[in-house]
């Protein structure tokens, strides 16, 4: 038997090949949506995966307003940040980060609410940061992302 002919092939960030996918969030539940987003971004439902190579897609989250979230969640979940200085701990529910996304301040395709989500369900670690940025979520159902030509999928037929 040649050993030499079974080489392991390993991507890097020069031979993967990135798509953009549209995702419509109506009626989905939060954390649900969240995770198969994460593991598009991450690259898992390709054959070449790799964990230390940013493979995944570019994920454009359409209608990010009319997500769903189960029980009292949306008044009674509690997401905590700190500023940095003492007494600087901040607290904000789904339902006041959800009305920050309508803020004229905040720069396009930035959603408080799925980028806090998403932060914890991706590496902590600078792929985990930089993965974070192909991901685009838009509160309406248009976004400017037309000349990229995103191909719309179903998440729910995603395991």
């Amino acid at each position: 038997m040649d050993t030499l002919s079974y080489k392991t092939v390993s991507p890097n960030a020069q031979s993967v090949e990135k798509e953009w996918v549209v995702i419509d969030a109506t009626d989905q539940v939060l954390g649900r949506l969240c995770a198969k987003v994460a593991k598009i971004l991450r690259g898992k439902y390709k054959p070449s995966y790799s964990p230390n190579v940013e493979c995944g897609d570019n994920v454009i989250i359409i209608n990010a307003e009319k997500v769903a979230l189960t029980g009292k969640k949306m008044t009674d979940r509690i997401y905590l940040r700190y500023t940095g200085y003492p007494g600087g701990q901040r607290e904000a529910t789904p339902e006041i980060l959800i009305k920050k996304s309508f803020n004229k301040h905040i720069k396009a395709g930035y959603n408080p609410l799925f980028s806090q989500v998403m932060k914890g369900m991706l590496p902590k670690n600078r792929l985990g940061r930089s993965i974070i940025k192909n991901m685009h979520v838009y509160n309406g159902p248009e976004h400017p992302h037309a000349a990229q030509n995103p191909k719309v999928i179903d998440i729910n037929k995603l395991k």
